[in-house]
């Protein structure tokens, strides 16, 4: 059975290269577009593992870090963070919110195998 990961992204790249790329590594990826919804689908479908990209027209994603990590069902669930290089304080206020890891999307693409280790280790 294929680890699950649920992956929350906007933009399309570097979004679809990270799902094609977990998939490659033998993860099973569901994608998340309802920022609103992180908790309540993280909560039902149990994923390993949570990826989100930090840079969202709609909601505050670090508040939806923190809603995770406040609710029981979810808070066990490791979060990658990720964001372009010059958003320190998109960085900052992930880890803040609770992200096990924060990465740069260059970062996220190069490292992947490092990142996912470092999440999966860490929680």
């Amino acid at each position: 059975m294929q680890p699950l990961a649920l992956v929350l992204y906007e933009k399309l790249l570097p979004g679809t290269q990270l799902v094609n790329r977990l998939q490659d590594l033998g993860w099973r990826v569901q994608t998340l577009h309802d920022e609103a919804a992180l908790t309540r689908t993280a909560e039902e479908l149990k994923p390993m593992l949570v990826i989100a990209d930090l840079l969202s027209t709609r909601k505050n994603i670090p508040e939806e870090i923190a809603d995770l990590r406040r609710h029981p069902p979810t808070q066990h669930i490791p979060v990658i963070a990720f964001t372009a290089d010059s958003e320190q304080k998109n960085f900052d206020a992930a880890l803040a919110a609770g992200a096990t890891v924060v990465v740069s999307d260059t970062a996220i693409l190069q490292h992947l195998n490092q990142v996912l280790e470092q999440a999966l280790t860490q929680f």
